[in-house]
């Protein structure tokens, strides 16, 4: 049994301010850089992401030090002599959760050679399972392993093809975008079931994790409401909590669909390098794949994972800092700040919460934040469907992802590779690409001026 103290289950939330009309004559106040309040870093440089919040106690920092270690050391094959660090596998997509978090932010999803990087698949059959979630495909489970150890075979070959999608802005310039369509080959197990369900998904950064921790509920489910005049709705989903044991509200990930740092980290080490903790004591063999279940072999630990090194993990997870924001008074930015908000783009990318209390982790409580999301789902139309549901998400519906550190991305991880599947190749595409309850404010971007759409643009490169 894992006392829930070790890891600090607790609930978030976001809120959503309404679109109102903005006088853009009037001033507009400096922004503020502190994006993550106390935890903020002024750091711009490749490692902006990876810095540890500056208000962390003395024990804290140590415990965030060594979830540093952790979180970016290569897992092996057991039985290794390499002490504590075996047990990779079998089947897996990386060896370290850095290999798809490099420098605490998104790897591309497909390196230089077309070889899969940070990018996963996740797989299921309709249904649900036996907690409201995802039900796995019998044979590969919830996710395909593109990865396995000596004498494994793979789940299978994953690949994209890109379909122009051309569009036009109001003004007459044109644009395209590319509509990716995914397919799997050279099955390693045997055919999946024939009614598989496939979504993509490029892993986040995970900076801010904590603040978004200790906001509270109530500032969720306060926000959820009936469309307001731009069809925006909202609505939280609820998810199963394997420490907790209970239904709680969902936070991270692309579909909300998992509602501690705890349970995410715990999930990302069994489905993505194959390593078993208490939360996910099992590895990820099902009946038929002989060779996985022969080459299962023992590590120096077990559960692979000991409780102390996830808790470091998701300490470390919940401790990074955040980014601030930069030229806060450049009249451009501020501009674009203002149509953020006149173009409706503020009713899901919510600017500013105020964190509650957070024993845990108390350095992330009460501080005002600006994580520019509300962490509801929202249908973000036909485009952009997985058609895959998770847990109360349906398969149109996506959470609103937080855009804070949003313009180092490129300086981070040499990409603008953006949306729940890299398939936006900077900002303007992204939000080209919103529909549904996003559709809205999408066409007051796609007709604006060339100069207002730029304004707009800067200020993203701001956060």
């Amino acid at each position: 049994m894992i006392p829930r103290s070790i890891f600090g289950v607790s609930l978030a939330a976001g809120m959503v301010v309404a679109c109102s009309s903005l006088d853009e004559a009037s001033p507009l106040p400096a922004g503020d850089p502190l994006s993550g309040g106390s935890t903020t870093v002024f750091d711009e440089t490749k490692m902006a992401y990876a810095q540890q919040a500056p208000n962390l106690t003395a024990a804290h920092a140590d415990a965030f030090a060594f979830g540093h270690s952790v979180f970016n050391r290569n897992w092996v094959t057991a039985p290794s002599t390499t002490d504590d660090f075996d047990g990779l596998g079998p089947r897996f997509h990386q060896r370290s959760c850095s290999g798809c978090h490099s420098r605490d932010g998104r790897s591309p999803p497909f390196d230089a050679r077309g070889e899969q990087l940070g990018i996963l698949f996740r797989l299921s059959i309709p249904g649900q399972d036996e907690h409201g979630g995802p039900l796995g495909d019998p044979t590969y489970g919830t996710q395909l392993r593109t990865n396995a150890i000596l004498g494994v075979p793979v789940d299978g070959v994953p690949r994209v093809t890109y379909a122009p999608k051309p569009g036009m802005y109001g003004d007459g310039t044109p644009y395209e975008l590319q509509a990716p369509a995914y397919a799997i080959d050279r099955w390693g197990s045997g055919a999946p079931a024939a009614s598989l369900l496939i979504s993509t998904r490029v892993a986040p950064y995970t900076i801010g994790l904590g603040l978004l921790s200790a906001i509270s509920e109530a500032d969720v489910l306060s926000n959820v409401h009936t469309p307001d005049a731009d069809g925006v709705v909202g609505h939280a989903n609820r998810v199963w909590d394997p420490v907790s044991k209970s239904k709680m509200l969902g936070r991270f990930g692309w579909k909300a669909n998992v509602a501690t740092v705890v349970d995410q980290s715990a999930g990302a080490f069994s489905g993505d390098i194959g390593i078993t903790s208490s939360i996910a004591p099992t590895d990820s063999c099902s009946p038929s794949m002989a060779s996985c279940l022969a080459a299962v072999s023992a590590p120096r630990s077990s559960p692979e994972l000991t409780d102390d090194k996830l808790a470091a993990v998701a300490l470390y997870m919940r401790a990074l800092g955040v980014p601030a924001r930069r030229s806060v008074n450049d009249p451009t930015a501020k501009q674009g700040e203002a149509l953020f908000k006149k173009f409706g783009c503020a009713s899901c990318h919510k600017p500013t919460f105020v964190t509650g209390d957070y024993p845990e982790l108390p350095e992330v409580a009460r501080q005002t934040i600006h994580p520019y999301t509300d962490l509801l789902l929202h249908d973000m139309g036909a485009g952009l469907a997985d058609n895959r549901p998770d847990f109360e998400a349906s398969g149109a519906e996506w959470r609103t992802p937080p855009l804070w550190g949003i313009g180092l991305l490129q300086r981070v991880n040499g990409h603008e590779l953006l949306l729940h599947d890299g398939r936006a190749r900077g900002m303007a595409e992204a939000i080209l690409w919103h529909d549904g309850e996003g559709a809205t404010a999408r066409e007051r971007f796609r007709n604006a001026t060339k100069s207002e759409r730029d304004a707009l643009l800067s200020f993203l490169q701001s956060l």
